[in-house]
């Protein structure tokens, strides 16, 4: 009988009871793997607690793997890559998921954790040109359960929204580059050609769950961010079948394809409120949902999977 794989997950961004959509795609992906028969613990390295954590996140390393006997680490971003790299034991699987590879002073960390670890897997495309070696380009994986279309009404009665406006959606915490203020600007300048007609609708700090009744009670997403890896609200609205206006962030371009009622803009007003009256225009649900099916979680477990195995061979274990 083959012996199960075990992976202690190291991560920064987990879901808790105060915050249950902090990381739920590092959840997700987690028991996507544990479908798959891998045995899967988890370290969380909680920084919203204490950004005191990250330092004490190699003793706790140290402390886990001399409790347990694992064949890998998997870390995700670029503070539990470097943490996980501080041992030598075990190799190193290192997913970026996105902003800490393409700006700031995390790019130059981002670089050394992917030389210190075994293997790196980045979210889009333009993650993998910034980083050495040959980065696997893995998305995250869409909850396709749980992200499907459903009734409008239905969706907006639940949430208490009003049945006859054209609602804009902004899903997600309002960090500086998340640039909420051009959505808000995007949607006012809408305002004044539709008096009246049309409200943005900000869904943050919002339990991941509620997230698809938000996205069925809209008629477009929004997203107007500086940087982007592989937005996962991209990926969700077009499960979703939801319009979307966004500008050419991460992966976005690649992933809403030729998608009608789907629009790329630029970061200006003017344009924002151009597509997102186009997007208004159309009036209806997108075949978003087709183009992303291959993302599901169990898709996208195997593919991490191929990567953990290719690095247990390379290493002989």
């Amino acid at each position: 009988m083959t012996r199960r794989l075990r992976v202690l997950v190291l991560t920064n961004m987990y879901p808790t009871p105060q915050y249950p959509a902090f990381g739920t795609f590092v959840a997700n992906q987690v028991e996507a793997l544990r479908q798959r028969g891998l045995d899967m613990d988890v370290l969380f390295i909680n920084p919203r607690e204490s950004k005191w954590n990250y330092a004490r996140g190699p003793f706790l390393l140290r402390r886990r793997l001399a409790g347990a006997s694992y064949d890998l680490i998997h870390a995700h971003y670029v503070f539990c890559g470097l943490i996980a790299a501080a041992q030598w034991r075990l190799p190193v699987v290192l997913t970026h998921h996105g902003i800490e590879v393409l700006a700031g002073w995390t790019a130059p960390l981002s670089r050394l954790a992917s030389r210190l670890a075994q293997a790196t897997i980045v979210t889009s495309p333009a993650m993998a040109r910034r980083l050495p070696g040959r980065p696997a380009v893995i998305p995250c994986g869409i909850d396709l359960a749980l992200f499907r279309p459903m009734p409008q009404d239905e969706a907006r009665r639940a949430l208490g929204l009003p049945l006859g406006t054209k609602l804009v959606l902004f899903a997600g915490e309002p960090r500086p580059e998340k640039r909420l203020d051009l959505a808000q600007a995007g949607v006012e300048a809408l305002r004044r050609r539709w008096p009246g007609s049309v409200e943005l609708v900000i869904a943050a700090g919002q339990p991941h769950q509620r997230i698809p009744l938000y996205m069925n009670a809209c008629d477009a997403l929004i997203l107007t961010s500086d940087y982007e890896g592989s937005p996962m609200v991209i990926k969700e609205a077009m499960a979703c079948g939801l319009p979307i206006v966004s500008t050419d962030v991460g992966d976005v371009a690649d992933v809403i394809g030729d998608t009608e009622g789907c629009y790329i803009c630029r970061q200006d007003v003017d344009d924002i409120a151009e597509k997102l009256a186009m997007a208004l225009a159309f009036g209806r649900r997108t075949d978003g949902r087709r183009r992303v099916e291959h993302l599901s979680l169990d898709a996208v477990a195997k593919r991490v999977h191929a990567v953990y195995a290719e690095v247990l061979d390379r290493h002989g274990r």
